[in-house]
């Protein structure tokens, strides 16, 4: 009975809506984006720093006079807690109310990857501000009807791993990683990337959400002669590894060099002061710290406005919030162009997009026909985490 009332609510909800407008206004119902995330995730923070994203956004656009002649943009959110099944179920009760142009995903590639045959099957919008497995984009459904703003593994392996080499002098790595897709992704992005840069591989170890410790495959790695560890975690994993490693003698303790999934949650809290006896770089798309444009600026008086983030140094979880930005007004402007908020529509007119001078960056051509990922290798740089939480940037190239 739950489950049928469930499904019924949010039809009820617009027809309700409807029958109070106003003679004539039924055609400006606004239009729903739908984001479901892991917010029931108790230490994650990227679902929320993607709601940021989009809701800044959302008013911005709303504010400018909304979309198609004045319909506004409406956010509804989900919770999957990082379960795929329930991120299909919830998918699907999106794309029965056809007000939803489209629906945002959190980080989990796990969730993203078990989504596919849905999102094609019922054509409807999969919008991806941070999972990073290549298959996200990278699949067999044609037409896609998925795009990313966000880090890609095939970018990031090769990124950690020269990072590894040129700033903390290890030729030989050891592997750490999570039995997952967004695992087995950067392990094929690693593996490929390492004869390129001259690197050893000394061995890959497995582990499983919610392992109790991983300082076995952490020792066997450093036996087998690694001088770096490149770790592909979350916050839990990735805190509890930093904690086994503060508790060993210096002499033992080889540099991490960590995919961004740590960055996701409470990561800092959950390390304590483990994290600043250990060398832990992690890899990043994007900053507030030390960013001038116009476009930082005004993300972060929304920011202190209506979340009150006092300061570039407290945003959490910064990339959730810069991609969902920017893929938000990328969708609003692929609505525009298609003249309507019919899914198929507005999916081409996504890979029509001109240029975008966005939060991230400057969008020549976001996304193409054969191009659904709208960064490149040039947006990486790592950082390291300081004092108070503060995620510094290390080796960026530049602030845009």
């Amino acid at each position: 009975m739950y489950s049928w009332f469930r499904g019924l609510f949010p039809a009820l909800v617009l027809l309700l809506s409807m029958l109070w407008l106003p003679a004539g206004a039924a055609e400006q119902a606004p239009i729903l984006l739908a984001l479901d995330a892991e917010f029931g995730h108790t230490t994650s923070t990227s679902a929320q720093a993607v709601q940021q994203g989009i809701e800044i956004a959302i008013d911005e656009i709303n504010r400018a006079g909304g979309v198609l002649g004045g319909r506004k943009l409406q956010l509804v959110t989900s919770d999957n807690r990082s379960i795929p099944a329930i991120a299909v179920d919830n998918l699907r009760e999106h794309a029965s109310n056809p007000n939803v142009v489209a629906v945002f995903g959190g980080k989990f590639s796990p969730t993203y990857m078990e989504l596919l045959p849905a999102v094609h099957e019922l054509g409807i919008l999969l919008l991806d501000p941070w999972g990073s497995a290549d298959g996200i984009t990278d699949h067999r459904y044609q037409p896609s009807y998925t795009f990313r703003l966000s880090l890609k593994d095939a970018w990031a392996g090769p990124a950690l791993l020269q990072f590894a080499r040129d700033e903390r002098k290890a030729s030989k790595v050891g592997v750490l990683l999570p039995n997952t897709a967004w695992g087995r992704s950067n392990q094929a992005a690693i593996a490929q990337a390492a004869p390129g840069l001259k690197m050893s591989i000394v061995g890959q170890h497995w582990y499983n959400w919610g392992d109790a410790s991983l300082l076995t495959q952490y020792r066997a790695l450093r036996e087998a002669g690694a001088q770096a560890i490149i770790l592909v975690a979350n916050e839990t994993e990735g805190s509890l590894l930093v904690r086994e490693l503060a508790a060993l003698p210096v002499n033992e303790r080889l540099p991490i060099v960590s995919h961004w999934g740590v960055t996701g949650g409470d990561f800092v809290r959950m390390s304590g002061d483990a994290l600043q006896a250990v060398d832990f770089s992690v890899i990043q798309t994007y900053s507030f710290i030390g960013n001038a444009s116009p476009a930082a600026k005004r993300v972060l008086a929304a920011l202190k406005q209506r979340y009150g983030v006092e300061s570039a140094e407290r945003v959490k979880s910064p990339v959730g919030i810069a991609h969902a930005y920017d893929l938000t007004h990328l969708l609003a402007k692929a609505i525009t162009r298609a003249g309507s908020a019919d899914r198929g529509k507005v999916r081409v007119a996504m890979e029509q997009l001109g240029p975008y001078d966005g939060l991230v960056q400057r969008y020549a051509k976001p996304f193409a026909a054969d191009r659904h990922d709208a960064l490149s290798p040039a947006n990486i740089f790592m950082a390291r985490y300081g004092a108070d939480d503060l995620l510094k940037p290390l080796n960026r190239r530049k602030a845009h």
